[in-house]
């Protein structure tokens, strides 16, 4: 048996599951609509260049993305994005951890932590890429170097926040260092990580497309520098609408991972409301 026990679907349960879609999907769907509507209107009204309609857009959109610059571009961004996420996700938890389970090194860090934190990471990307080089090892750097800071700060809060009294139960069952930080240390902090982890993936995003702006030869950064400077504009959008759908995406993805990770959280919290 399990804790939380399912509940059969009844005839009346699914029309209502079917409504709650509908009017989730139309929330989710009614504002970018009517920010289209608005944007086309205006285009057809304005004399200026540098805001085409969205059906140009969408042209232009498929003409530049949809093809070799695919696999020129789009891909080698997605897996320097992906590298560098997954660093910072890792190295966060893994130094998040150990800084929260040892008193004295949260002490001793702490002031060398605030200080690199407070350094805006695209500072870093001439001294990076002096050390480096303009490689994509550069780039995953400065991604796992900006990236990195909202998973550690929240582990280490996770970490700090673990219930004492859990903590004493599990080492009066004579729980191993290694079991208690499994069992019991990373899933209480799984929910502030989880937070982190969210906010680690825009700054990933963001710094992904900086990096390619210096030094680079490919990548969606510096093909949309490339459309500005050539005043190719409606290329310039496209990239701008490609970002945003890759960053919608993440989202939708980390949502699922998330809801399936904090299976148990969300339950709880179920259980609390009804």
């Amino acid at each position: 048996m399990t804790l939380y026990t399912s509940t059969v679907m009844t005839p009346r349960a699914r029309p209502r599951r079917w409504a709650r879609f509908g009017s989730g999907a139309g929330f989710a769907l009614g504002l970018p609509v009517l920010l289209l509507v608005i944007w086309g209107i205006w285009s057809s009204f304005s004399s200026t260049p540098f805001f085409p309609s969205p059906l140009v857009i969408a042209e232009a959109f498929v003409d530049t993305w949809v093809g070799p610059a695919f696999f020129t571009d789009v891909l080698p961004s997605l897996g320097r994005l992906l590298i560098g996420a997954a660093l910072s996700i890792v190295i966060g938890v893994v130094v998040g951890t150990l800084i929260g389970l040892t008193r004295w090194l949260s002490e001793l860090l702490e002031p060398v932590l605030e200080f690199f934190r407070a350094i805006p990471p695209p500072v870093l990307i001439p001294i990076v890429a002096v050390l480096l080089g303009p490689t994509d090892s550069m780039k995953i750097v400065v991604i796992v170097a900006g990236s990195v800071w909202p998973v550690l700060l929240n582990t280490i809060d996770g970490v700090r926040a673990t219930d004492s009294v859990m903590t004493e139960t599990a080492r009066s069952f004579a729980l191993t260092r290694a079991e208690r930080i499994r069992f019991l240390v990373l899933p209480a902090a799984s929910p502030r990580i989880m937070a982190g982890v969210r906010q680690a993936l825009s700054i990933a995003l963001i710094l992904m497309v900086i990096s390619e702006m210096f030094y680079s030869s490919s990548g969606l950064g510096n093909r949309i520098v490339f459309f500005q400077r050539n005043y190719l504009i409606a290329e310039m959008w496209s990239g701008i609408v490609l970002l945003g759908l890759i960053g919608v995406l993440l989202a939708a993805v980390f949502g699922v991972i998330e809801r399936r990770v904090l299976r148990w959280y969300h339950g709880i919290k179920e259980v609390g409301r009804a």
